[in-house]
């Protein structure tokens, strides 16, 4: 059976971290035990074992250390190959794709694209929703060739960043909520409410928007989301409420649905996201003019 790159990136997750844990949590975003029947395969296509394991530590063995600096080798041919393969397809389209969680809204896009259109005449912007599970926004698997999305992004040093607006931290809460009618909600009168979470995938990112640096005890999860239209649905139908950012108060505003500022959380930071290292004209270009565009409108 061949080896894929997922396998390889798998292992090496592993391998540096010496933790099935935090290599799933912290590094792949996938579930402990999806990344431990990943390894069984690979062993098995191998037919020898890469780790020596017992409850507390996880170790090389020779053929895993023998393994490693070839799977890190192959990796960084393969993703050299995705950028080549991805910019000459955005250059002969003259396409780039923008990866997002929640609608950008804020009169970000037209400016943007008019800043666009007068550096790199002929581009095209072209947008893609991705789902709360992928914290990267699409950038891992090479969907998009940059982002917006609020922070926190994940911390590997593969991904960079910068913030282009903060805003002050809401919530939605079903119509007829018992703190519906205050123009002011606490974050401490919030933390017995039910939430509506994010998929636990996305790591810090539904930490953050469950405000769990704030809490005494752990949020009471009602229900998960996928997308941002799922969790106001879920609001809505009175399963639970959702921390928002400010501005998206506005945008996704419904029947069914209160939202009011909160007091004692940080806010919020949106943030334009690319991979460290892409260093293609259009990237930048548009990096630049989500700054621009957000510093002139300040």
């Amino acid at each position: 059976m061949d080896v894929h790159i997922r396998d390889l990136r798998y292992f090496v997750a592993v391998a540096e971290e010496l933790s099935f844990t935090r290599a799933a949590s912290d590094r792949l975003f996938v579930s402990q035990p999806t990344l431990s029947k990943q390894i069984r395969r690979l062993e098995l296509s191998l037919r020898t074992a890469l780790f020596e394991r017992d409850r507390r530590t996880v170790t090389l063995t020779a053929a895993g250390r023998a393994l490693l600096p070839q799977a890190r080798r192959l990796i960084e041919q393969w993703e050299e190959a995705q950028r080549a393969i991805a910019d000459a397809v955005a250059t002969q389209n003259s396409t780039l794709t923008v990866g997002f969680h929640t609608s950008i809204g804020r009169g970000l896009i037209p400016a943007v694209t008019a800043t666009m259109e007068k550096l790199l005449p002929g581009w095209r912007l072209q947008f893609r929703q991705i789902t709360w599970a992928d914290p990267t926004l699409g950038l891992a698997g090479g969907d998009v060739d940059v982002a917006i999305g609020w922070l926190p992004v994940p911390t590997s040093g593969d991904y960079s960043h910068k913030v282009i607006t903060c805003e002050d931290r809401w919530v939605a809460l079903p119509a007829g909520h018992r703190l519906a009618d205050r123009p002011v909600v606490s974050f401490e009168d919030l933390a017995d409410e039910p939430f509506i979470a994010l998929p636990t995938t996305a790591g810090a990112l539904r930490d953050f928007w469950l405000g769990n640096d704030r809490r005494r005890t752990p949020a009471r999860i009602a229900a998960t989301a996928e997308t941002a239209d799922e969790t106001f649905e879920a609001v809505a139908s009175g399963l639970g409420a959702a921390l928002l950012a400010a501005g998206n108060a506005e945008i996704y505003r419904r029947e069914n649905v209160t939202c009011r500022p909160v007091t004692g959380l940080p806010p919020s930071e949106l943030a334009v996201v690319w991979r460290t290292g892409d260093h293609r004209r259009a990237v930048r270009v548009f990096i630049d003019a989500c700054c621009l565009c957000t510093a002139a409108g300040s």
